[in-house]
């Protein structure tokens, strides 16, 4: 994949409805994620599409708030959200295989959010953008394995 996008996947001795019901319960990401460290749902809201939520991420020298949407909701299927209305896409996928579930995550860095941070970033944009790139690299295998672990030993 591009420095725009990735993913991995992980087999996961679970179904994938249980997984997805895990998963697609956005209040639980602080507990897998390495930068993402609280999410909640806006009032009324809950694992359907269209709905509203915000997480809150730290890194060493910085906290920020995102508010996602997310955009599918099929259960045991795929859950996705996109971040700030369009900059970047998150989805789980599931796929049922001898032993459990191929849970893939995967990101991407949508053109609308390569437009937005060279407006909010200027001459450091790229440097921002390559950023989010290394931390999706990095994070993703970490927040499979830490989902990995809870599920099989729920």
């Amino acid at each position: 994949m591009s420095d725009l996008s990735y993913a991995e996947s992980v087999v996961v001795a679970c179904p994938p409805g249980t997984l997805y019901d895990m998963i697609s319960d956005v209040t639980r990401m602080g507990e897998w994620s390495p930068i993402c460290r609280a999410c909640w749902w806006d009032e009324g809201g809950g694992p359907r599409a269209g709905a509203w939520f915000t997480g809150r991420n730290e890194v060493p020298g910085r906290i920020w708030e995102t508010r996602s949407q997310v955009v599918t909701a099929e259960r045991g299927r795929e859950f996705a959200w996109e971040v700030n209305n369009g900059w970047v896409r998150w989805s789980y996928t599931f796929a049922p295989v001898d032993g459990g579930t191929e849970l893939a995550e995967a990101w991407a860095f949508l053109p609308a959010g390569i437009a937005g941070f060279h407006q909010r970033y200027g001459d450091d944009a790229e440097n921002q953008i390559g950023n989010r790139s290394a931390a999706a690299h990095q994070g993703i295998p970490v927040t499979l394995a830490a989902i990995k672990k809870a599920a099989e030993s729920a």
